[in-house]
């Protein structure tokens, strides 16, 4: 079992976004199958195949969670976003990273960035970016459940950290004849019931109550998410466009940290400064 611990964080109430070009901000979701950027000012810009040069000779990046290859997807991001940016600007940027194996991808994602020139780099957890999104009350037990193109996370928050995480290198790209939706829906039901089994606290059966927090592609899977819901014997939860979510909440909380200043740690969750410091 995975467990996580970590401090409670608060996200503060700031002044609306400023506007001067040192304060441009930009929030990443990179999938392995789709890469979607939120620019401040601009809301979501991009929602594009995860590959280093499209066409017939489609470089992908990024598999499964991980990042193998780092300078193609700084290239990636380049082609996409560097003529998308104010020029000579420093943007804050707010990765979303899977939560499982998530040190090496924040590492590798990082390092990647740096093709914008940003102020700041800041990581979140998936899970918790899409509890932003859908504006969940995070003083209280939640399990998030991912259904991505070719990964599917299962995580469970307490107070908003990440408290311990599952996952299954399978989506919804990975459906055919041999691989039924029902496989995704079993696998799911399957962490959470080792989840359930493992937790001596009663978290996990308090997540369980209130519902799970679908989000990714498969949530808009009625194959998925109905054998699911008998699986678990609880009705679930889908985030409004939840294939959009994980930005969307990655882009919530670089607005309230858009002051951020300039961090090496990690972790996304310090709690930002009231003045622009440029």
């Amino acid at each position: 079992m995975t467990v996580v611990r970590r401090p409670r964080a608060a996200l503060s109430r700031h002044r609306p976004w400023p506007l001067c070009r040192h304060c441009s901000g930009v929030a990443l979701d990179m999938g392995s199958a789709r890469t979607r950027a939120w620019v401040a000012g601009r809301g979501v810009i991009l929602d594009v195949p995860t590959v280093t040069f499209p066409g017939a000779g489609a470089v992908y990046p990024i598999q499964r969670g991980s990042i193998v290859d780092t300078q193609g997807t700084a290239r990636m991001l380049d082609r996409l976003l560097g003529h998308r940016l104010p020029r000579f600007s420093r943007p804050l940027v707010v990765v979303t990273a899977p939560v499982l194996d998530g040190f090496a991808y924040r590492t590798e994602a990082r390092t990647a960035v740096e093709v914008l020139r940003p102020r700041s780099v800041l990581t979140v957890p998936s899970a918790r970016a899409v509890a932003l999104a859908a504006g969940a009350d995070l003083s209280l037990p939640l399990l998030v459940v991912d259904l991505g193109a070719r990964l599917t996370e299962v995580v469970l928050l307490v107070d908003g950290a990440v408290f311990d995480a599952r996952r299954t290198s399978m989506g919804t790209d990975d459906l055919d004849a041999a691989t039924p939706a029902t496989r995704i829906a079993d696998a799911v039901a399957d962490m959470v019931t080792s989840m359930l089994r493992q937790d001596r606290t009663s978290l996990t059966v308090d997540a369980l109550g209130r519902g799970p927090l679908l989000a990714g592609g498969g949530a808009l899977r009625p194959e998925i998410t109905c054998r699911l819901a008998a699986r678990l014997h609880t009705p679930l939860r889908a985030v409004p466009a939840p294939h959009t979510a994980a930005v969307r909440g990655a882009a919530r909380l670089l607005e309230a940290a858009h002051a951020h200043p300039s961090t090496t740690g990690p972790d996304a969750d310090a709690e930002p400064p009231d003045r622009c410091p440029h």
